[in-house]
């Protein structure tokens, strides 16, 4: 009997070790397991960020260099369209000329253009432009921004540059009261004068 009892003791413990030893062998595998899950997933998104980072630099850098540089402020920028358009077409009408300037993309306002006669001009206080033929003045429809423009068409008679002197010796940048123009800006092509008051650039 005693001897039944050691041999079922036995038996136990050896199970019993054998099992502890199944047990112990499954959790040394499982941290290796799991470490070597981790490495994988690290080095399988480390790859992939490395992947986009790179497409998405690459594909910056070629939309940088399809990207439109920019040409100066909103003045200089209108004014460099007014004179390309002018010497290309030195008949064009001042509402011509109005409208090809507020179709730029720099401006990013509603615009409007109205002809004017001599006379008081916006933008001029109390002092009476005269001496042209045709004239457009452009501007936004909304008129809390500091922004007006004018083509003007000279008479014959006209001397251009006391025109332009007129103008600027006259230009008010804060005729808006509200706000304040940033830059004046005069030119001319031939007897077709440009003008502008305006920010330096807009916002979107």
């Amino acid at each position: 009997m005693k001897k039944a009892l050691t041999l079922i003791l036995a038996s136990m413990m050896i199970m019993g070790c054998v099992a502890c030893g199944d047990n112990s062998g499954s959790s040394s595998q499982a941290p290796t397991t799991e470490a070597t899950t981790e490495a994988t997933t690290e080095e399988a998104t480390e790859e992939a960020t490395e992947e986009v980072t790179e497409e998405a630099t690459e594909e910056d850098t070629e939309a940088g260099n399809d990207a439109p540089s920019a040409s100066g402020t909103l003045g200089e920028t209108l004014n460099a369209e007014f004179k390309t358009y002018i010497e290309a077409n030195p008949d064009a009408t001042a509402q011509a000329v109005a409208d090809t300037l507020m179709a730029n993309p720099a401006i990013l306002f509603a615009p409007a253009t109205m002809p004017v006669e001599n006379g008081l001009l916006s933008g001029f206080g109390e002092t009476e432009i005269t001496g042209f033929s045709e004239g457009v003045m452009f501007a936004p429809m909304i008129g809390s921004i500091a922004f007006v423009g004018y083509i003007f068409k000279l008479d014959d008679g006209t001397d251009v540059d006391a025109f332009i002197q007129t103008l600027k010796d006259n230009a008010d940048p804060r005729w808006n009261i509200c706000v304040e123009a940033e830059e004046t800006i005069v030119d001319c092509s031939g007897n077709t004068v440009f003008f502008v008051m305006c920010p330096k650039s807009l916002e979107a």
